[in-house]
């Protein structure tokens, strides 16, 4: 229907320009109350929006980072893990090693077979110590990303935790020989020094990827509630301006139809 179709008088006109006013308003606190934000879209504040937008857009690639610490944080604990159990393997080993230093031969055979036992145990913890595809104890490497283009970043380098890397060789000679076991004490004894100084590294490195995620989750929280800051609507305020547009809007039906009165009483003249 063209405007021009029908004609309104000026009261009329005024009125309903005025109601349509209220409607949109109220339109507009509808939505503020029930997103509770003030701004929506670039069209309420084109300079808030985008802000509140970049906050939020770097907080959300921050979580991201923060789920790849967390993923760090267990590898380097599956690590330690391994670290504990072989530590515990060793200590076991060398038992059995000092036990055979004063029991026969026969007896010393069946020590230095147990002790290959613990050998194998220790290259299969060795192997099922990773997480996620990397294993710190089969020297893989970690690369922990703190901020969200990358750029700062951790490497962690593992080692070889296998027999092999640690350097505790076979009984040799089914341990007939002191001078056999007494060598294999000294090597298991430079295991152990060699696993407490990997568990300290590892236990540095863990403090910081510890540190970064709680220091990025708090980055976090206060890029959100900067966004919100920016956009977030005043309910209260809302509210009351709900109340004050429903009785405009009232006022204006009333006034458009006292408006009309004046086109009605051409009526009475037929």
């Amino acid at each position: 229907m063209a405007i021009s179709d029908i004609s309104l008088t000026s009261g009329m006109r005024s009125n309903l320009v005025s109601l349509q006013g209220t409607v949109e308003l109220l339109n507009r606190t509808q939505e503020r109350l029930a997103t509770g934000k003030r701004v929506n879209s670039p069209l309420d504040n084109a300079t808030n929006y985008f802000v509140a937008k970049s906050h939020m857009d770097r907080a959300t690639d921050l979580s991201v980072r923060k789920d790849g610490m967390g993923e760090a944080i267990q590898t380097v604990k599956a690590a330690n893990a391994g670290i504990t159990a072989i530590t515990d393997l060793i200590a076991s080993a060398k038992g059995i090693a000092q036990s055979a230093l004063s029991a026969g031969t026969t007896e010393r055979a069946a020590l230095a077979t147990q002790f290959g036992q613990i050998r194998t145990q220790i290259d299969e913890l060795a192997k099922d110590s990773g997480y996620k595809g990397t294993n710190l104890l089969d020297s893989g490497t970690l690369q922990v990303k703190f901020n969200e283009d990358g750029t700062n970043a951790l490497s962690i380098a593992g080692f070889d935790a296998t027999t092999s890397g640690l350097g505790i060789s076979a009984a040799a000679g089914s341990w007939a020989s002191d001078t056999n076991i007494n060598a294999a004490v000294a090597n298991l004894d430079t295991a152990l020094t060699t696993l407490r100084s990997e568990a300290k590294t590892l236990s540095s490195n863990l403090n910081i990827i510890t540190t970064r995620n709680t220091f990025t989750q708090g980055m976090i929280n206060v890029l959100t509630e900067g966004a919100t800051n920016l956009t977030a609507a005043d309910t209260n305020e809302e509210g009351a301006n709900m109340l004050m547009l429903q009785v405009r809007q009232s006022l204006g039906t009333t006034a458009l139809s006292l408006s009309a009165q004046a086109a009605q009483s051409v009526l009475r003249l037929f």
